[in-house]
């Protein structure tokens, strides 16, 4: 008789006529008694190309062994990841969202090729999470997600330290305000353990809206990578998917319009990465799920944000994990009506029952978790800017900002290479407004994030005098007076294409404005003057990439 957890790979497994696939699978280890389990697949991210990655290897036996336990076959695969913080700022990050949409394929065949019954992505970085959600979605067998933990903060003369403060400190030692002991002891000492960036930055973003989705356990998503509750965790997860196989609860009964709403306002809570739009875009298109760039507007102005942490606050992922983690997060916009409790998670329990026994207010001792009626903003951080410059709609970073509104001169530069140079070379001023085009997703393409250059304003004492927009992206550890996504990109014929230097622009997040102030005859003449330039490349992946990539605007997708 076939067990009934085993439902899409017992074609391949089960009976007679299937033979000769029985014999390659007991050649990597069935046995007679293992054809009706179900088989899982592990999805690992491990690879030494970055910290963030270097730690999974131990977790991904950890899932092997207790799949096993729980009456499964695991199957192991891996994917590709982009080391983020080693390509910033050259080209090599323009494969950073790229890999995304590779991420997302490579999951989606090795699982559809073996027609697994489930499967564990076990990811680091910062493109790992949405690709393994976007495979999981279109695959839509029993899946979770398990994040390979945070790093722990770096320390230097009694300063906590994450992967943006040697960006940071590059400003500063160019502009004279650091010593070289300082700037190497920041470098040497930023990254001490394995584990993806420690702030509130797009990895720990994403595990985290991942956890309010409800596509892993709860607590996992702040969890260190060299503890101990890392690996017990993961334990759980393997668990917990052979029960979702046994009730065929799937990603797309979970995922849903409501849990994506969940999702964003936790990212709103927590301050989290302008990247979360794009990938949620993402997510909701592979999920089938009617999302739009105005809902994150919508969600926003009823959000507060509560939590205070890097890059544009005092705290890391540890110490959020500390205060209660995103369980706690959670269970003050439960109680304040701004979730929905009915939503199912992975457990089968409902988003109220998983937080049943969470305190309604965050603990006294500790004030990285503010209580709801003492937000540190009222309203969200992420605001969707629209106007002349982005008909599509931008998306500007507002947290930290004493008064998110600047309107000045155009300083442009045709990518993110000369805008950096200027700033090293001391030519940009308070007051202007840095334009960084041609780094769209098919003018880049890729869509590189913008971490150098910011770093390096805030380095240079400019994040709040001086603006910037750009059809790029920003790392979740940017922070200032900046605006990415900007769509219609330049490459397509977007007005930022049009922009020439010392024209007038105003940035005005009250107002979610993003506006070349030029009359329309102006802009017109430009318009017919305008031509596309060539493509950067002309084969391989980046070439591929940018023939199929849609605009940001609907999250940069490639089917």
């Amino acid at each position: 008789m076939t067990n009934p957890l085993n439902k899409r790979s017992k074609t391949i497994t089960g009976g007679i006529a299937r033979s000769p696939n029985r014999a390659m699978l007991r050649a990597v280890g069935f046995g007679d008694g293992d054809f009706d389990k179900p088989i899982v697949g592990i999805a690992s991210g491990h690879s030494t190309m970055n910290p963030c990655n270097a730690g999974i290897g131990a977790l991904v036996q950890r899932a092997d062994v207790a799949l096993k336990a729980a009456g499964a076959m695991p199957q192991t695969f891996g994917f590709p990841t982009v080391t983020d913080g080693i390509g910033m700022g050259t080209e090599g990050m323009k494969y950073s969202l790229v890999s995304r949409e590779v991420i997302a394929d490579s999951i989606e065949t090795a699982v559809q090729s073996q027609s697994m019954d489930g499967v564990l992505a076990i990811g680091g970085c910062d493109k790992n999470m949405p690709g393994a959600l976007m495979a999981m979605l279109r695959i839509n067998a029993p899946a979770i997600f398990c994040y390979g933990g945070t790093i722990k903060p770096g320390n230097w003369k009694g300063v906590a330290l994450t992967v943006v403060s040697p960006f940071e400190a590059v400003g500063a030692y160019g502009a004279g305000k650091m010593s070289k002991e300082d700037f190497d002891g920041i470098e040497k000492n930023a990254c001490p353990s394995f584990g993806a960036c420690g702030g509130m930055f797009t990895a720990n973003t994403m595990s985290s809206a991942i956890e309010a989705l409800g596509m892993s356990l709860p607590f996992s998503s702040t969890e260190a990578n060299p503890d101990a509750e890392k690996g017990d965790s993961v334990a759980r997860s393997s668990a917990t998917l052979v029960a979702a196989i046994k009730a065929d609860l799937k990603p797309r009964d979970i995922v849903t319009k409501k849990s994506i709403e969940n999702a964003i306002a936790v990212v709103m809570a927590i301050g989290g990465s302008t990247n979360a739009v794009l990938h949620f875009l993402a997510i909701a298109h592979a999920a089938k799920v009617p999302w739009t760039i105005d809902d994150f507007e919508r969600v926003r102005l009823k959000t507060p944000v509560l939590c205070d942490l890097k890059p544009s606050g005092k705290y890391v992922a540890t110490d959020l994990h500390k205060a209660g983690g995103i369980p706690q997060v959670m269970k003050i916009l439960l109680e304040a009506g701004l979730l929905h409790g009915d939503c199912v998670t992975i457990s089968g329990q409902t988003v109220a029952e998983t937080l049943r026994d969470i305190p309604a207010q965050p603990r006294a001792d500790q004030d990285v978790i503010r209580p709801i009626d003492n937000p540190m903003y009222a309203q969200g951080h992420l605001a969707i800017l629209k106007g002349n410059l982005s008909p599509e709609g931008s998306v500007a970073k507002i947290s930290g900002l004493k008064n998110p509104v600047i309107t000045g001169p155009a300083r442009v530069f045709d990518s993110e290479d000369a805008a950096m140079a200027a700033i090293m070379a001391d030519k940009i001023n308070h007051g202007d407004v840095l334009v960084i085009r041609y780094e769209g997703p098919q003018g880049g393409p890729g869509m590189r994030e913008m971490l150098a250059p910011t770093a390096a304003l805030i380095g240079k004492g400019f994040g709040e005098s001086v603006g910037l927009i750009t059809d790029g992206r920003f790392s979740g550890g940017t922070w200032g007076m900046v605006v990415g996504h900007v769509a219609p990109e330049a490459f397509v014929g977007g007005l930022i294409a049009l922009v020439q230097e010392g024209d007038s622009i105003t940035i005005d997040a009250h107002r979610q404005l993003l506006e070349l102030n030029l009359d329309a005859s102006e802009i017109a003449k430009r318009k017919a003057a305008w031509k596309q330039p060539a493509p950067r490349y002309t084969t391989g992946v980046l070439a591929k990439y940018a023939r199929l990539v849609s605009t940001a605007s609907l999250g940069a997708v490639t089917d």
